[in-house]
């Protein structure tokens, strides 16, 4: 049993009871409540804020888009989104750059994918969770869950200070970087192989390409990290820096003049940015990567960023909430029609959470050390390997599609690699072993 201590509510007024409590209306709650209404269960979903609102994670992949078709939301992304038909990876060290046209993974049939405004996305997918029958609430933050045999009883508060109790059978928790449940039950556990934090911001006037490469995301790596560009269809461009505590901790001044100190760092892009403007606040954040112990107990499941979140270099993360949505859906759709089969539907969800975590983060962890660098840069297609690299950029690691031979080719070939440069990898690791722990003092004057 576990029993929040926030803000306990005596007289509230106590809801019917739901089925599902789901809580959060991002791409992983709003899906999940929808399919779940869709199937014919009763759900309440809380969102804490109001859409449209400012949310970063801008870039979707190719895989994204049979999800969007599944959900019924394909035309209406469609109409807001930019399209993206490709990736490019940038060194400012030597002036190389290489670019993965999603058309030529293994599977054809996911050519591209979308940039987005979140703002406009989320607010897509929670109107549709509505249209499906959920019952949705924003402006409406809940405060503690208290988990008995008989339920879950939610107690919320609105954002004009009113509180009311909510009851359910089983809860979602779908609350994004807030990882409610994650934290009260003390399963949240930060990387030890991967920390970071991230700035971020919109610019205006960044030159783009005249042709579909318009909307292609860029990726270019730094010293200290990595940066995102993202095109946005109103002309707009997202630009965000992924760095080690180890530099974030150097920040001397405002977020905004640490932001444009950092993008000088990066001559390639910085020659992009150099007649663009900065056209929002600079917001930042830490603790980027973490996941949760388990991702489902008795009544509850945690799903998207409130179980796990990974470095967002290869923009996974509304896929990977919306593939959580599908398989928490089925799973408590198959636990509630069908009983025995519970341990069976258990199973297949922590399947489905732990698998996109675990071959991202391969990458992921990886993917700022000198020798995968060169492999991202110049890529063989020798058994494959190009297509095999290109689905997982894709998103593609979910189906049927083969990819898993080649994939471990490619990694056999790192870990040569590696080795025959034995000496830049071992001062590659240290140095990323200290950029992980974060001592400032050292930072400041390395």
């Amino acid at each position: 049993m576990f029993t929040g201590t926030i803000d306990c509510i005596v007289g509230a007024q106590v809801q019917t009871t739901y089925d599902v409590l789901v809580v959060g209306g991002g791409p992983a709650g709003s899906t999940a409540a929808g399919l779940l209404a869709q199937q014919g269960h009763r759900v309440l979903l809380l969102e804490k804020a109001r859409h449209p609102r400012f949310h970063i994670g801008e870039s979707l992949l190719p895989a994204n888009l049979p999800l969007l078709e599944r959900f019924g939301v394909a035309d209406e992304v469609r109409a807001i989104g930019m399209e993206k038909w490709a990736a490019e990876f940038v060194s400012p060290w030597d002036g190389r750059h290489h670019e993965y046209q999603f058309a030529n993974a293994w599977d054809k049939s996911m050519p591209f994918a979308y940039q987005v405004r979140r703002s406009q996305f989320d607010e897509i997918l929670i109107r549709r969770a509505a249209e499906l029958g959920a019952e949705v609430i924003q402006g409406c933050r809940v405060r503690e869950l208290t988990f008995t045999a008989g339920g879950v009883t939610a107690q919320a508060e609105y954002d004009d200070g009113r509180t009311q109790e909510f009851q359910a059978d089983t809860v979602i928790d779908a609350s994004g970087r807030d990882t409610l449940l994650g934290n009260r039950l003390k399963a949240k556990r930060r990387s030890k192989r991967h920390n970071s934090a991230a700035l971020y911001a919109h610019f205006s006037g960044v030159p783009r390409a005249g042709d579909r490469s318009a909307g292609n995301i860029g990726i270019y790596w730094f010293e200290h990290g990595w940066f995102w560009v993202i095109p946005l269809a109103d002309g707009a461009t997202s630009i965000g820096a992924v760095v080690w505590p180890s530099y974030m901790k150097t920040r001397d001044t405002s977020a905004r003049e640490f932001f444009l100190r950092t993008i000088a760092l990066c001559p390639p892009l910085a020659e992009r940015l150099k007649d663009a403007t900065l056209c929002s606040e600079v917001e930042a954040t830490g603790n980027y990567s973490y996941s949760c112990t388990h991702c489902h107990g008795e009544r509850y499941f945690l799903i998207g960023d409130a179980y796990a979140f990974i470095d967002p270099v290869f923009s996974s993360g509304v896929m990977l909430a919306m593939v959580n949505a599908f398989a928490v859906a089925e799973a408590i759709h198959s636990i509630k029609t069908e009983p025995k089969r519970a341990r069976a539907a258990l199973r297949k969800f922590e399947r489905a959470m732990t698998h996109g975590p675990k071959h991202f983060s391969w990458f992921i962890y990886r993917v700022t050390n000198p020798s995968m660098r060169e492999m991202f840069l110049e890529p063989r297609n020798i058994l494959r390997m190009e297509e095999a690299l290109l689905s997982v950029l894709a998103g593609d690691i979910f189906g049927r599609t083969p990819i898993w031979g080649s994939l471990r080719a490619f990694k056999v070939v790192y870990y040569l690699y590696s080795f025959s440069h034995l000496g830049r990898t071992i001062k590659a690791q240290r140095q990323r072993a200290f950029n992980i722990r974060g001592d400032a003092k050292h930072a400041a004057n390395g």
